[in-house]
């Protein structure tokens, strides 16, 4: 395991790169523009970093060894509230 504060900004990282191309290549819906207001980056960032650090303590919970898998996990728990994130107004 690499130290804890270069790991905290690699999962704070995926977690912005995630929102940043979710706000990009997915659109919107309405509620979503309602809720996010004329902010909606900045939201989808902060979507994306809290399914990060979900997904990374989840792979820690499952016992997964190695900091590449967690690092996936973050992206896929990322991936996932996004996505559920983006369901909502659907």
């Amino acid at each position: 395991m690499i130290d804890p504060i270069v790991t905290f900004l690699i999962v704070l990282l995926i977690g912005i790169v995630a929102g940043l191309l979710a706000q990009r290549y997915f659109s919107s819906s309405w509620i979503l523009k309602q809720l996010g207001g004329r902010r909606r980056t900045v939201t989808s960032c902060l979507v994306g970093i809290a399914g990060a650090f979900i997904g990374f303590h989840i792979g820690i919970l499952l016992g997964l060894v190695g900091s590449l898998i967690l690092f996936l996990c973050a992206a896929l728990g990322a991936a996932l509230v996004l996505w559920g994130w983006r369901g909502v107004g659907v």
